[in-house]
């Protein structure tokens, strides 16, 4: 991979437009993310009735969470290069349209390859959208305001959790998996509309051209971020993609009651959305390795407590604060580990995320396939032991922060 640099075109403050439209602004830029980890995400909770509905088993189901993610890893550095002259409003306008296509797609797919062609298009999504819209809020609003539109905008990433899978997977329960799609379709067609009535003209500020990142490679920061990233996103999501159909098989539970779970879940991954990212600027190290022994205790604890529903539901919290930590740590330790290149550490972090989150979907499901939904979530414990280990051994060695961080 490579370093990304960027060429500077002209400076521009944010246009003066009313406080009110900066911020439907800022909301409409959330919508869209909101959208995109919704659509992302939502396989989890249909993916045994996309299964059935294909004659497919629960591991190729599971290709559903790997297209994006490897999709979304190969187009956020590309996009930020071949887009680097074209209006930024323009782009995120383009990518919630291929987003709305991709939703239609799934919902009318007659056979299950158009599905993951639909995911393709998710992926290619995901990559553009966040490497654009993720530092927008500077010139969406005055500079005052700029931290709290951005954690608005960053909260569009738990709201999908809490809200748009288990909404989904109820949605799925009353009618099918497709009228599920359809709604996205049309909510993210909305969110189109919004984001050409409320953002504006936002020329490119600078041409970004992608070199070699083999100099923030050399940073043993940056390695280290990626290597705990790795270990973490993997455990994640090497189970919880599987998640349903261990609820179905081990815990006995009708999909009603799926929901509900998974509708806790989320809640509990917004608590740990603002709990880890109030935790990790002062305590990086200790915060991560938590939120990795969390998960790692949940998810190993899962085949034994997780026979009993109020088990199940415990342990399915404490992973949901658990896992609301783990991008908010990871995206602090790439920015703390390259303080003066933050739009390459955003590209390293989002193509690093998105594969991982494809191949803990992919591995997850050759194991299920092969093995069962009990041992997916032992693995994944395992591996999220190890990056307890390799955070310990970081701070043993007492390597130090390129900040004043520790």
């Amino acid at each position: 991979m490579s370093t990304v640099t960027t060429t500077s075109i002209e400076p521009s403050a944010p246009p003066a437009r009313s406080p009110l439209v900066s911020w439907l602004a800022v909301i409409s830029v959330m919508a869209g993310i909101f959208a995109i980890v919704t659509t992302e995400i939502l396989p989890i909770g249909l993916l045994t009735s996309i299964g059935s509905s294909f004659t497919i088993s629960d591991g190729m189901a599971g290709l559903m969470m790997t297209m994006p993610g490897f999709l979304a890893a190969i187009s956020a550095p590309l996009v930020t290069v071949a887009t680097g002259r074209i209006d930024r409003r323009l782009m995120l306008g383009a990518f919630v349209l291929v987003l709305a296509l991709a939703n239609f797609l799934a919902a009318v797919a007659s056979s299950y390859w158009l599905v993951l062609i639909s995911r393709v298009m998710v992926g290619v999504t995901i990559g553009g959208f966040w490497s654009i819209g993720a530092g927008l809020a500077g010139r969406l609003v005055p500079a005052e305001s700029v931290g709290r539109a951005t954690s608005v905008i960053f909260s569009a990433v738990p709201l999908g959790s809490v809200l748009g899978v288990p909404l989904g997977t109820f949605i799925g329960d009353i009618a099918d998996w497709r009228t599920t799609f359809l709604a996205m379709g049309f909510f993210t067609l909305c969110v189109l509309v919004m984001l050409l009535l409320t953002v504006p003209a936002l020329p490119a500020e600078r041409v970004t051209r992608l070199n070699v990142l083999g100099g923030m490679l050399r940073s043993v920061n940056t390695r280290f971020a990626l290597m705990v990233t790795f270990l973490v996103v993997l455990a994640h999501f090497g189970t919880y993609t599987y998640v349903t159909p261990f609820l179905e098989q081990v815990t006995h539970l009708s999909s009603g009651l799926i929901t509900v779970f998974l509708l806790v879940y989320g809640a509990a991954g917004i608590a740990g959305n603002f709990l880890g990212g109030s935790a990790v600027v002062r305590y990086p190290r200790a915060t991560f390795a938590a939120a990795a022994a969390m998960i790692a205790g949940a998810t190993l604890l899962l085949p034994v407590l997780g026979k009993w529903d109020l088990g199940a539901l415990a342990l399915l919290t404490v992973w949901g604060v658990a896992y609301g930590a783990v991008p908010v740590c990871s995206q602090t330790w790439f920015a703390k580990a390259s303080p003066d290149s933050p739009e390459a550490s955003s590209v390293l972090f989002t193509a690093s995320f998105q594969a991982t989150i494809s191949l803990g979907a992919l591995v997850g499901g050759v194991v299920v396939d092969h093995f069962s939904s009990a041992l997916v979530m032992t693995l994944g414990g395992a591996t999220a032991v190890l990056t307890v280990l390799a955070v310990w051994v970081h701070r043993v060695r007492n390597v130090p922060w390129p900040t004043a961080v520790q």
